[in-house]
């Protein structure tokens, strides 16, 4: 089989995807190999963001998903960070909004534990009010997103708009026809915003040339459990 089909053609990526995806193989976050995945499967390809440990890395993710709130053109008050990932996610979010695109807006982040001392409580940042968005570095069973509905309950003023992700693996969930991605939306009703899908990425990597033995590993993977 072509490791280039199924894909679609290049001109779904715009320029600012096309540079992370670069950055990532750089900082090998984008990996390929053999890694088990939670689900228990066997993939191809892994997105270790966990290598974004630099101040380079946390500028760029923050133009990453500043670019796709503005993309989307979803209209949102706060940008929150689940703790505890989601904590300099959603700092580097408002910074790169305001300092590229002159948007200011307020984020927020929760505590694990409540402090009892000081300001208290268990939200940091601004108060949680109007129009959330969520920043996520990847989905796999949506439990920020579902630790943030039940935290909002105590916040009658707030509700959860849409979460933005780094990633859409583009991947069925076991005994479903769904992403873990389609499943959420169904279920909340909310809007969930990856900034890179895997469709893109494999365009990209079909695009280089460079690496046709992982693209053809990646689109067996992907007939076996793509959506």
């Amino acid at each position: 089989m072509n490791s280039t089909e199924n894909t679609k053609s290049t001109d779904t990526l715009h320029d600012w995807q096309r540079s992370f995806i670069e950055f990532a193989l750089q900082k090998q976050v984008l990996q390929f190999g053999e890694y088990t995945l939670k689900s228990g499967r066997t993939s191809p390809y892994f997105f270790n963001a966990g290598n974004f440990n630099d101040g380079e890395s946390q500028q760029r993710i923050g133009e990453i998903y500043a670019k796709t709130l503005i993309e989307s053109g979803i209209d949102f008050d706060v940008v929150f960070g689940p703790a505890y990932k989601g904590i300099p996610l959603a700092s580097s979010t408002v910074f790169a909004l305001q300092n590229s695109h002159g948007i200011n807006k307020h984020f927020s982040f929760n505590r694990k534990e409540a402090k009892d001392h000081g300001e208290g409580g268990t939200i940091v940042g601004a108060p949680l009010k109007g129009k959330l968005v969520l920043v996520d570095d990847v989905i796999t069973a949506g439990t920020a997103i579902k630790e943030t509905l039940a935290l909002l309950e105590q916040f009658p003023g707030a509700s959860l708009e849409a979460a933005v992700v780094l990633i859409d693996r583009q991947e069925k969930l076991a005994g479903s026809e769904l992403s873990a991605i389609q499943a959420l939306e169904q279920e909340y009703g909310l809007r969930i915003l990856p900034a890179i899908r895997l469709d893109q990425i494999m365009d990209y990597l079909a695009d280089k040339g460079e690496y046709e033995s992982a693209l053809v590993r990646m689109q067996q993977y992907r007939n076996e459990h793509g959506v």
